[in-house]
Order: structure tokens, then sequence, then C-alpha cells
């Protein structure tokens, strides 16, 4: 009977085994998704002071997952108690129904009957219940794997390319009626009513307002929306370039021929059509330099060329330039539009979407897009007499003359050397972007050896060495109680292994006691008379015994032995539920701890660190400590326990034993030694290969639309397959090991059971051992013989899962962004100013690397509107780098005379505004995107999406709940910068900071937004990073810089007086027409600005 209700126990605790298994996979993965997300947002959450909130929503995240987690190794530590208990409660039950019916209790049946209980208790307990939960486990995989597997396939347009409806040779691009949907269980189309027939050789200008559909219409070529209806023909190979440009962690030149062969000629001719030479000299290893993970190394410049110049090195009929010119300044973007897509691309078919129109009076063809529908279209000179309001823009600057059209025409035939201060004329500052072609031409075919050697060396993780240090024990228990609670339970492993010894042994000498009275003869038993005669007191005192247990009743066997499994049940359960609640507090601190470091730690850290190599802390080194290393712990103490009191017992037996278990202990302790001393570094091995397969994958899914469009599916899943046998080869030689191991603990346990048996057999007579003896001995014996096995592998199991709190614990002792040591507290009101001073400030990204900011000498005065220029890559996202601390300091930037280095970060990032150059968005509600603290109320929220032309009038306290995907993903580009406007004018700092904030909107939108910061933030100190000149000629100042120094620094019309000035010819580069317009707003800013009172 108590087997059968342990058997239903299991199968009643493999059920609720299988429910938590599947509730742990997704809350685990519901946390793992909030990490991704972290990580690709850090700089974003630093600047904005946002810690705070993401860790409760991470430590919201973690409670859920550790619940969950808590109650599933509650149910294992209460069937590990039951199995030590319920052998030794099913044996009472046999002995209770023997005494019951009178029968005699002998050695040959208590001790059969023992070992066959203990073999099926180790089955059940350790195998069956391990099935059960192994296979619970296999089924969530499989019904997850199943659920992405069942998702719909991606069909790619080259198998539905229709060459008989029209003419291939001319219509490369045919779109008939189409409606798109970007889901299919989204409501609302993407696009409608789209005709488009584009061919062969044209230029195709897209344009139209932010949230308009123009990359929808680029997403649709691709085949990435869902038709709804209509016609598609696609005739010709694609390539294209993303709006947000997808650069992965290797080497420029990599991300650049993507898997191509590579070409040097080719090679050296797309690159100078991207104006990346200048860039690759200053890059420390050419372009054989390491990018990190999302192009983190370089600026958004340089990341948009890059991106440009992997769609032109690809030979295809058909290029999607998604904005490849918002991220650069104006006279890159003149070389990217003259010289490589309308020069090196010059007759291949090209679909341009743009902001900046002025680029499209010699496009073939033009779309004016309008809420996904095609608002106007024709040639530049069809619109130009249209009174659509983007038609218009077309037409607002002036057209380039002849002599600047040729002056950059020649460019491609210069080779001159870059000087910033020495720009005489538009192709001279083109020529500032070149380097004598002998730099790539060394870069030879040779260079590819040291290309594998660099990102071998400059992208391998680091892996630690020697053996488990004995703290790591110390410190993954006491991360969860203090000393007093983890010798409690360290004390009741100990009493419940001695509660069962004593179990065990008590059934032994139950047995002898009724062996001895069987075999001896005593006077009449049950009378008053008998046990007091004398005969029956020297029969008492002759036992080998030495006490009166001789004259126990079979009852008062029983309610000892009863007493003792109660006793046992006690202690066994109140370990494990003590034990668990230990490891589930020590895993929660552990994950806490390196949550903090991480988020806290510089942003050098995430610069130089794969986001796949952060995430696998967080989720399989985690996961580990999580489950595998307290379930390692609790199996290794238990049968380690279990075989010493075995051993004890056997000895106690005989102690000649003793010897025979120190040889065979001896020899087990060797191999073990043998065996972790390359399982440890396999495994060590193995979470480091585990880290590029996540590295990998996530960058896939970053970049899936360009990799799509490029048809590489094949090699991204061969990179996946060479990373993936990495790791499978490392798994495999560590299951290998442990599978040899345990072979040879097999071996050395059959050897000891057949020494023990086989030594009864022949010295059992000359030794003097009873049948009681034997039997526990043999019983004991083989229950060692599955334990030891199964105990010493689970020890080396506990090491190397060790390997992860290792892990983890390396994440503890990042170095932190550095706080004052002894802050400042500035008034409430600070900065009530917003006055700036730089004094000799430099930066470095790293202590120890070269300065990128150099001597900094400059007041911005309170109020003050303040534009910075300069080519890509001169230092001006920097500057707002060290504003916010983001990078190591020198000298001083005091705002409103405080020293920025003696406030606290948190103080110091909250009060001052940033709209970032690369819009983050965070998976949850548009509210909590704009106001995670709920500091605000509604009607400031609803207040700020109307001034920045986000709101839907109809729906707009819907539209402030409405969901945010995965790094809001269902918002254009445009639509997020446009939210992070938002989040300044609800912030309302003294400080705003504009990092490239209109480059992905429409001049249209553009203008309402210069217009709303100069009503919201007219008292206000703003600093505006601008590729686009007209956004900052009507600034109080403009800085111009240039490889990381201050070059000018004054009002615009001051600047522009002097011929000779940079900014002068910067604005003489825009072209003739533009150059005027620009003019005279600076005149204009200049004359209100002098009109105005002291």
């Amino acid at each position: 009977m108590p087997m059968n209700i342990y058997f239903l126990y299991i199968g009643y605790t493999g059920k609720l085994s299988a429910i938590y298994r599947k509730a742990t996979a997704q809350k685990t993965d519901e946390r793992v998704r909030l990490m991704d997300e972290i990580l690709s947002g850090i700089q974003v959450i630093k600047m904005y002071a946002w810690e705070i909130p993401f860790a409760k929503l991470v430590r919201m995240a973690r409670k859920a997952e550790v619940k969950i987690i808590t109650k599933s190794s509650y149910v294992r530590g209460a069937y590990m108690a039951f199995n030590l208990f319920t052998t030794r409660l099913a044996l009472f039950g046999t002995l209770l129904t023997v005494a019951l019916m009178d029968q005699p209790i002998t050695a040959s049946k208590v001790f059969v009957i023992m070992s066959y209980l203990n073999i099926v208790s180790q089955t059940m307990s350790q195998m069956f219940v391990r099935g059960i939960s192994e296979m619970a486990e296999l089924l969530v995989a499989i019904k997850r794997l199943e659920g992405l597997m069942l998702n719909e396939e991606f069909v790619s347009l080259t198998s539905t390319r229709n060459n008989t409806e029209y003419d291939a040779k001319k219509h490369l691009i045919d779109l008939q009626n189409l409606y798109v949907k970007w889901n299919a269980r989204l409501s609302d189309n993407a696009l409608e009513d789209i005709n488009l027939t584009v061919n062969r050789g044209q230029l195709v200008g897209v344009i139209g307002p932010v949230g308009s559909g123009k990359s929808s219409l680029l997403q649709t070529i691709l085949g990435e929306l869902e038709m709804v209806s209509g016609k598609i023909a696609v005739n010709g190979t694609l390539s294209y370039a993303s709006q947000e440009a997808w650069v992965f962690a290797a080497t420029v030149r990599q991300n650049i021929t993507f898997g191509s062969e590579y070409d040097k000629k080719k090679y050296n001719d797309v690159v100078k059509a991207c104006a990346l030479e200048k860039d690759f000299e200053q890059f420390s290893n050419g372009d054989l330099t390491i990018v990190g993970d999302r192009g983190a190394s370089l600026s958004g410049g340089q990341k948009a060329r890059i991106n440009l110049a992997r769609a032109i090195y690809r030979e295809a009929d058909i290029y999607l330039l998604d904005d490849p010119l918002s991220a650069v300044d104006i006279h890159v973007s003149k070389h990217l539009y003259d010289l490589c897509i309308n020069g090196y691309l010059y007759n291949k078919t090209r679909v341009l979407v743009t902001h900046q129109v002025h680029h499209l009076k010699d496009a073939d063809h033009i779309l004016i897009l309008n809420n996904g529908r095609i608002e106007n279209e024709g040639n530049f000179k069809d619109l130009s007499n249209s009174d659509n309001l983007y038609a218009q823009l077309l037409t607002s600057e002036p057209e380039a003359t002849d002599e600047e059209k040729q002056k950059i025409t020649d460019f491609a035939k210069k080779d001159r050397k870059m000087s910033v201060r020495s720009i005489k004329s538009l192709a001279s500052a083109m020529s500032e972007l070149s380097i004598p072609e002998a730099i790539l031409a060394e870069q030879d075919e040779d260079s590819e050896e040291d290309e594998r050697e660099i990102k071998m060396k400059d992208m391998q993780e680091e892996s630690s060495k020697g053996k488990v240090k004995g703290n790591l024990f110390w410190k993954y228990f006491s991360a969860g109680g203090n000393f007093f609670f983890i010798i409690f339970v360290f004390l009741l492993f100990l009493l419940a292994e001695g509660a069962a010894m004593a179990v065990d042994y008590f059934v032994s000498f139950w047995v002898k006691i009724e062996e001895y009275k069987t075999t001896t003869e005593f006077p009449v038993e049950n009378s008053t008379s008998a046990l007091n005669s004398t005969d029956y007191v020297e029969a008492v005192k002759a036992s080998p015994f030495g006490f009166n247990a001789i004259t126990w009743e079979k009852d008062l066997f029983l309610y000892i032995y009863g007493s003792l499994i109660i006793s046992l049940f006690v202690l066994v359960f109140s370990r494990s539920m003590l034990f668990y609640k230990l490891a589930m507090m020590s895993s929660q601190k552990l994950h806490d701890s390196i949550f903090y470091s991480v988020i806290n730690a510089s942003m050098r850290f995430f610069d130089t660190n794969p986001g796949g190599r952060i995430l696998n802390r967080f989720s399989k080194d985690i996961g580990s400590v999580d489950e595998l290393l307290p379930k390692a712990i609790m199996d290794a103490s238990q049968m380690i326990l279990m075989s010493l009191g075995s051993i004890i017992l056997i000895t106690i037996v005989n102690p000649i034993f003793l010897a025979v278990v120190a040889i065979i202990g001896g020899i087990s302790m060797v191999i073990r030694h043998v065996y972790l001393k390359s399982s440890k570094n396999i495994k060590r091995l193995e979470g480091v290969m585990r880290s590029p397969v996540f590295t990998h994958l996530n960058a896939t899914i970053n970049g899936l639309t360009t990799i799509r469009a490029f048809e590489a599916q094949g090699i991204l899943r061969d990179e996946f397959d060479k990373y993936q046998d990495g790791h499978t080869s490392a798994w495999f030689m560590f299951i290998a090991a442990s599978s040899a191991f345990g072979l040879c603990m097999d071996m050395l346990c059959f050897v000891f059971i057949t020494l023990i048996t086989f030594s009864f057999l022949l010295f059992s007579e000359e030794i003097g051992i009873t049948g009681g003896d034997v039997g526990l001995a043999i019983t004991q014996a083989v229950s060692l013989s599955m334990m030891v096995q199964w105990g010493l592998r689970q020890s080396a199991e506990v090491a190397n899962q060790l390997m992860s709190v290792e892990r983890v614990l390396e994440y503890k002792q990042l170095p932190a962004e550095k706080q004052p040591v002894k802050p400042k507290e500035p008034p409430k009101s600070w900065p009530s100013r917003g006055e700036i001073k730089f004094r000799d400030m430099g930066m470095r990204y790293d202590e120890d690397g070269a300065l990128i900011l150099k001597q900094l000498n400059l007041k911005i005065d309170p109020n003050e509107k303040v534009g910075i220029v300069g080519r890509t890559g001169a230092g001006k996202s920097s500057l707002i780098s060290a504003l916010f601390r983001l990078a190591h300091v020198e000298g001083s930037i005091q705002i409103d005379d405080i020293d920025t280095k003696e406030i606290v970060l948190e103080q110091l990032r909250s009060k001052i505004s940033i709209i970032p150059q690369d819009p983050v968005l965070f998976s949850g509600t548009l509210r909590y995107n704009l106001d995670p603290f709920e500091e605000y109320t509604d009607d400031l929220l609803y207040k700020a999406i109307e001034e920045v032309e986000l709101k839907d009038p109809a729906n707009i306290i819907n539209r402030l709940e409405s969901r945010v995907m995965d790094r809001g993903a269902n918002y254009s580009v445009g639509q997020r910068q446009l939210i992070c406007l938002a989040r300044a004018i609800v912030r309302n700092n003294k400080i705003l900071m504009l990092d490239e904030a209109t480059a992905n909107v429409d001049p249209q939108t553009d203008a309402l937004i210069q217009k709303t910061i100069r009503k919201k933030f007219a008292t206000c100190t703003v600093l505006t990073v601008a590729h686009r000149l007209n956004t900052i000629m009507d600034s109080d100042k403009v800085l111009v810089m240039d490889s990381g120094t201050m070059v000018e620094f004054d009002h615009p019309h001051n600047l522009l007086q002097n011929p000779n000035s940079v900014f002068c010819h910067m604005v003489d580069e825009a072209g003739r027409g533009l150059s005027e317009q620009l003019r005279k707003i600076a005149k204009e800013s200049f004359l209100r600005h002098m009109s105005l009172p002291e």
C-alpha cells in the first residue's frame, strides 16, 4: 500500500513538474526578452536616468520567475523526502502485517524485502521521476519549437516573380492595385491602392511625411509584408540599405562584403563612393577593425555609410535605399548622392527614400506618399506645377549650377589629403573624404589572414582556468542566508542521514532479537514467575545484547520503528524545503547583484561586449544557478551522505570491510579527480562557446530584412551551424566525459559488492556474523552501488555547475560608472540658468584610450541655442556623451557653476533632456515610454503628443494606452524621434540636447519640430547636433568641430562674413540657391539677436 501511494505521488509530482516547467519557461522568456531590450537601449536608459524603473521591471519579472521555480523546487524536495523515508515506511507496513499475522520475523524475509524496496525506490525516485521531469521539459521545448515552426514561412519574391505578364527586360518592378498589411492579424492596411512601374535604369524617389508608408513600400518590394490583394512582380536581383543601419560584430570589411567574394578593385571603388577612406585611416586596423555589436564603436554616420556600402558592393539589378542620407552631413550627403547613388549606380535601377528632397531633381520618377497611398507622382517637371505641399518642397531649393555639378563630377578623379581648414570648394570638400589609394591597396588578399587573427583576438570571450575555488560554495550560499541559517541547514542534512541510519540499524537489531529468540530456549514466557525466575534472568544476561531488549514485545518494536520513521520524515522534509529556500534566495540575490552591476557598468563595457555574450550570463548561467545547481547539490549531498551511512553500517557489521571501502574509495576519488580536471575546463569551454550562438542569433534577428534581401540566409545559416557545432562539440565532450566517469564508477561498485558478498560466503562462520548482520551489510552494499556512482557523478556535476556561479560572479565585479567621492547636493532648482562651461575638457571612451575630445574651452550662455556641426566622426556626439558623463572626462564641465563631476550621475542626467540619434522605444504602452516613473499627469502627456503632431484627434486617450512593440517596431523611425521629442517636452528640463533629432523626418515635420522646440524651449539652453544646416542657421551660435577639437564658435552670420571660415565653406557647398537661403536665415537671426535688450 505505501509503495502504491508512492507511485501515485510520483505521477502527481511529475504532472506538477510539467506544469511548473512550462510556466518557468514562459517567465524566463519574459525576463530574458526584457534584458535583451535593456541591453539594446542601455545608452538611452542611462541618458534618461531610467535605471530605477527598468530595474523595477526586471525585479518584478524575476520575482514572478523565481516564484514558479521555487514551487517546482519544493515539489522536487518533497518527493526526495518521500524517497528517503518511503522504503522505510513500506518496510514498516510489511513488518506490521507480519507481526499482526504472528509470523516469525527473519533476516531472509526482512532484508530480501528491504533490498527489493531499495531497488524499486531508487529506480522510481531517481530514474522514473527524473524521466518524468525531463519528459515534461522535453514536451515544453517541443511545444515551443512547434509554435515557432508553425509560424507562416517567409516566401521570397524569387519564387513569385512573374516574367510572362510583364516585360522583364524593361519593367523590373510592377505593382498593380496593391493592398498590403504588416501583419495578417492587423485590421489596418499599411499600403492601399499602390500602382507603380519601375523601368530598368530608373531612379525613383519616394518622399512623404513621417509614417506615410515609405519604408513599407520598400518592405513590400522585398516581400516582407502581407499582401491583401493586387499583384506584384519583381524581375531581377535586389540589394537593400535599411533605414536603421545594421552592423554586426565583425570587421568593417566583413560588414561590407557580407559573404560576397572580396574583389579588391571593386571594394576600393565602393569604399570611395561611400566616403569611407578617411574613416579607415582613423580606425586602428583600417577596414580590418572590429566593430562592436550593433556597431557600438561607430558613429551614426559611419554605420549608415557601411550599411550603404554593403548594399552597393552587392551586384544587383535593383537597389532599394531607405533614407541613407539622413545620418551624414551635407557635403557627405552630396558625395553619396552624386558619386554613389547617381554615380557608381548610374545605370542601375534605384528606389530612393529620402527626406532630402533637393536631391531628387535628377530623379526619373517621384512618388509622394501619404497615409499609405500615393498622393501624387510624376517627374520633377510634372510635380513642380502641383499644389501638393511636398511637391512644392521640391522646388524650394534651386538647382546647383553647372559649374558646381562639374566640380562634383570631378571629385572621383581627385586624390588630395583632407584638411577641414583648407576647404576651398565643393570638390575640395569631397576630396577631404579621400586618402591615398595606397592605403587600401596595401590591404591585399594577404590581409585576410590578419583579419581572421584580429577577429579571433578581439572577439574571443575570456575563460577562467584552474580548479573551482572553494569559496565559490560559500559565496553562493552566503548570498542567500546568514551564517547561522546555512549551518542549520547543513546540520539538518546530517541529522536526516543520522535518522535514516538509525532506522536501518534498528531493523537489523530487531531481526537479530527475533532470531535470537527463535534459536535460544527460554523459560516459560508470559508469566510473572517465569520473568522473575533465576533461569530467565540468567538467560537475559547471557544474551549478546547486554540489556533487556530481548524482553520487548513486537508492539514496542513497531512503536519505536514508527517513531523513528516519523522523525526521519520531519527531518528530511524540513531539510529539503529549507535547502531549496536557501538556494532560491541565493539565486535571487546573485541575479540582482549582477543585474545592478551590469546596469551601472560604464558604456565601455557595453561597447566591448556583444549583447549575446552578456545575455548568456542572464539566461543560461542564471538558469543553471536557478535549477541545475540546487538539484545537483541536493542529489550529491543526499547520495554521498547515504553512501557514508551505508559504509558506516557495513563497517559496524565487520570492521575489516573498512579496508575494502578505503581501497575502493581511494580509487574512486582518483578517477573523480581525473574526471574533474578535464570536465571543469570542458564546462568552462562550453559556456564560452555558447556566447557566440546568442550573439549571432541576436544579430541575425536584428538584420533579418537585410539578410533576406541579400538572399544570404544560407551564409548566416552556415555561420550559425559553425557556432552551434562548436558549442555542440564542447557539450558532447562534457557528456562523453560524464558517461565514461559513470561507467568507471559502475565497475568499481560491482567489484565492491562482489567482495562484500563473497567475504560473507567464505568467512561468515569464522567471524561469527549473524543473519541480520549479513542481510544489513549486503542490503547496504547493493544500495551503495546505486548511490555512490550517482553521488560522485552529481558531486562532479556540482563542480561543473559552479562554473555558472563563477561566470555570474565575474559580472558582479564589473567596474561601475564613476560617482563623485563626496557628491555635492545641488539646489532643487538646479540648473536654473542652463549655463555650460567647458574648461580644458577632454574625453576618452577608455581611461587608457586615446583622447576623442581635446582641450575644449568654450562657454554657452543661459538660454542660448547652439548648433554643432562637423563631418561624420568629428566628435559631435562625443560631446553629448561627455555632458552626460558616459565616458571618462578630463578637465571640467560646469553647469551653472557646478562641476558635473561633483554631481551624482542620476541627478545630472535627469536634469538634461536628450533626443538621441538612434531613437529607442521599449515594449509597453506609449504612456510608459513617455513617463516610466508615473510622475506626470495625463493632461501633460496628451499635450506633449499633440505638440509633436502624433495624436489621433478622435482617439487620443486610447493612443496614450496604445501598445508599443519590442524596440518600437510598430513605429517608423521618424515617429520614434517624435516620441523622443515628446519625452523632452514632458521632462521640461533647462538643458536640451538634440542629436540629429530630425534626421529621419520630412522637411515639413522638421519645420514643425523646430517650431515646437523654439516655442517650448525658448527659455532653455538647446544644443543641436545637425547635418541639415537649415535647422541650426537661426542658432545664437554655431560650434564647428573637427577631429575632436573646436574649430570655430560664433554666431552663424559672423562666421559667414569670413570667406575662409570652415562654416562658410560648408554653407557654400550646399549649392548656390540653398546657400543664399541659409545666409538669409542667419542674417535675420543675427538682426533679431542684436535687437534684443541686453
